[in-house]
Formats: structure tokens, C-alpha cells, sequence
């Protein structure tokens, strides 16, 4: 990746009549990223995209494109395409002529043309395809010549806008791959549309979670699913054990909470909060496990198992912790530990790099 971002997003804002669309964001995309923005319906990830792709202008702030100023240029001064979520393919045209229509929209003469539609068909294993028209085509077959047409002019920036949405989920797991294969070897930079939070964890280098306009928290995968830095994104991203109770003070670097009487330890992606607040952690469920006698962990509570839902290669175990006044813990094990747990009492235990403290 190259030192100074491809994208820079300069405190931009947006707002539609009353409603505020984007609230000064401000990011950069380095070149060769595969960014996500995530979140529900009217959080302002896809006006991001259309201000990104030139078919919206912000209120405030600027884009700026490889070194240059785009913000008040026109989407085919840009080098810049966008895959849409209905591929936008023209019915009465082959698949050959989609793609070439691209080209010719950049000015390209028809020796160019030519080499280069030879070069994407190949590359996107299409040369079979080149005479069919889009109604011959099955779903994952259009959506790769969708992306052959914005690839094929060659484009800094590619914009996706949910693209996969109209698959079934079969298909939408297989393109899920193939075109994470494709952005890895053209080392294009994407950005990635979507309010599907497992289509984000698969293909990303790096996920944008927004909430009503701003970023909730910006960081890989990993980062966001295992440290959340707040319940929106906790909730939002998987799903996750939710611990109510007050901050007691900070061992080394373990931040400590008291949880219906009992002392837990946890880390603050976020920051520390303030001796004696409020405060709420997030237990991912795969990061419980399950013993018999107390395990030398920082975070161990005794209860009995309630419930067991077999889902295949593992098993959801849900556990009615001891005095707690009814609070319950929910885990995923194997299928085999999972019917192994008796009906005793059982240890439940976590380290604590896998309870995040939130902010609200």
C-alpha cells in the first residue's frame, strides 16, 4: 500500500431536508484496500458512495481522489465505477457489448477496445459468454460482467453497492469469494456497500461501521467482532453475551467490573470509564468454555445449563448463572462438548482480552 491514501475524505456532511445523512466524516482508503462500510438502512453508508461516486455533492467538506480535488466533478470525470445491486446490464446488448460500452464511454479507440475486452473476458472467465445477452445469463454470471464493465476501463476506484443482494445465499457465498479473489489479484481499491454483517467479516480488510451519519468504530474484522468499542456495534456485528454492571478500577492493564457480586476483568477499546459507573460488556459466545471445577481464569461464574440447540458442527449452550437473579450466559462448543455437560453445576470461564467494555 502505497503511503498516501488513495481516498481522503475530508469532514464531509449531507443532509436531506431535516434529516442528516453523513455528520463531518472524515477517512482515508489506502490504495489496494477492500473497505466496507456496514450498517442498517439510513446510517448513510450509500450516500457516502454516491458523494464518492460523483452523483451526489456534500454540503461541506471535500473528496479527494488520488492527490486530486473531485469533490465538485461530474461521475464521468471521475476514475471512478460503480457495480449497482440490479447490475444496470443493458437487456438488448451482448455481453461483449455491455463491456465495450464502457470503453467507449472513456474515449478508448477500437484497437484498444478490442485488447482490452479480450484481457477482462479472460480474466473473468467470460470468453463463453461474450454472445449471450443478460436474460441468458444466470445471477452470478451477470454480476461478473457487471464487475467486468467496471473493471474494464481500469478504474482507481471501484464502488460497490450491494452488489450480491439479489443472489440466493448459496451463490451469494461462492461470489463472495470470487470477487474477493479478484480484488486481491488486480489490487484495485474497493469500496464495499452492505447491511449484511457476515458478507463485511468475509470479504473485507476493513470494516466502517456506521450509525445515523457517523462511524461507530473503524478497524479489521477481527477488531470489530472480538473489540467492539460499543454496544451498537457488539449487537450489530454477531451475536454476543451483554454484561450490565458498575467499573471497580483498573489491574494492570485489565480493566475491572463488578457483575451481580462477583468481580470480572475485561479490556476498554473505547477508553476507561470513570470509577463507579455504569457500564456494559460484551462476551463474544464462542470465547466461553465450560469445566467442571473453577479453571484459573480471570472471569469464572457457576451455573447450570438450561438449554441446548444443536446447530450442526457445534452446539448453542445456554447457562442460568448462580445468584444472579436469573441472569443468563449463552455459548457455541462442539457438538461433542455440548452433549458431554451435565445437568451439575459447571464453570463457565473467559480470559479477559474476550470481555470488551462498551461506550453506550
Amino acid at each position: 500500500m502505497s503511503a498516501s491514501p488513495l481516498v481522503h475524505i475530508d469532514g464531509i456532511s449531507k443532509r436531506f431536508g431535516d434529516a442528516v445523512a453523513l455528520e463531518h466524516l472524515s477517512l482515508d482508503i489506502a490504495q489496494g484496500e477492500f473497505v466496507t462500510f456496514l450498517g442498517p438502512s439510513g446510517c448513510g453508508k450509500s450516500t457516502t458512495l454516491r458523494i464518492l461516486g460523483g452523483f451526489e455533492r456534500p454540503d461541506t467538506g471535500r473528496v479527494i481522489l488520488d492527490g486530486e480535488d473531485v469533490t465538485m466533478q461530474p461521475p464521468e470525470k471521475r476514475h471512478v465505477n460503480m457495480v449497482f445491486q440490479d447490475y444496470a446490464l443493458f437487456p438488448h446488448m451482448t455481453v461483449r457489448q455491455n463491456i465495450s460500452f464502457a470503453l467507449e464511454l472513456k474515449g478508448m479507440d477500437k484497437t484498444g477496445i478490442a485488447r482490452r475486452l479480450d484481457e477482462i473476458m479472460s480474466f473473468l472467465e467470460l470468453d463463453a459468454y461474450g454472445d449471450r445477452y443478460p436474460g441468458q445469463l444466470s445471477g452470478g454470471q451477470r454480476q461478473r460482467v457487471a464487475l467486468a464493465r467496471a473493471l474494464a476501463p481500469d478504474p482507481a476506484l471501484l464502488l460497490l453497492d450491494e452488489p450480491l443482494g439479489a443472489l440466493d445465499a448459496k451463490l451469494r457465498g461462492q461470489v463472495q469469494r470470487e470477487l474477493k479473489s479478484i480484488q486481491r489479484q488486480t489490487h484495485k481499491t474497493f469500496f464495499f456497500v452492505t447491511h449484511d454483517q457476515e458478507e463485511a467479516l468475509t470479504m473485507s480488510d476493513r470494516i466502517v461501521v456506521m450509525n445515523h451519519g457517523r462511524v461507530e468504530q473503524d478497524g479489521t474484522p477481527e477488531e470489530l467482532y472480538f473489540h467492539p468499542a460499543s454496544r451498537f456495534v457488539a449487537e450489530f456485528i454477531g451475536e454476543t453475551n451483554l454484561l450490565s454492571g458498575k467499573m471497580r478500577g483498573v489491574e494492570g492493564e485489565a480493566v475491572v467490573m463488578e457483575w451481580f457480586g462477583q468481580t470480572l476483568r475485561g479490556h476498554a477499546p473505547s477508553g476507561v470509564p470513570a470509577e463507579g459507573a455504569p457500564i456494559t460488556a460484551s462476551v463474544r459466545l464462542e470465547k466461553l468454555g465450560f469445566h467442571s471445577s473453577r479453571p484459573d481464569l480471570p472471569n469464572a461464574v457457576q451455573g447450570r445449563v438450561i438449554n441446548r440447540t444443536f446447530l450442526g458442527s457445534r452446539m448453542a449452550v445456554d447457562l442460568l448463572v448462580e445468584q444472579t437473579d436469573g441472569a443468563k450466559l449463552r455459548a457455541f462448543v462442539d457438538a461433542e462438548t455440548g452433549q458431554a455437560i451435565g445437568d451439575d453445576l459447571v464453570w463457565a470461564a473467559w480470559d479477559s482480552d474476550s470481555m470488551a467494555v462498551l461506550r453506550d
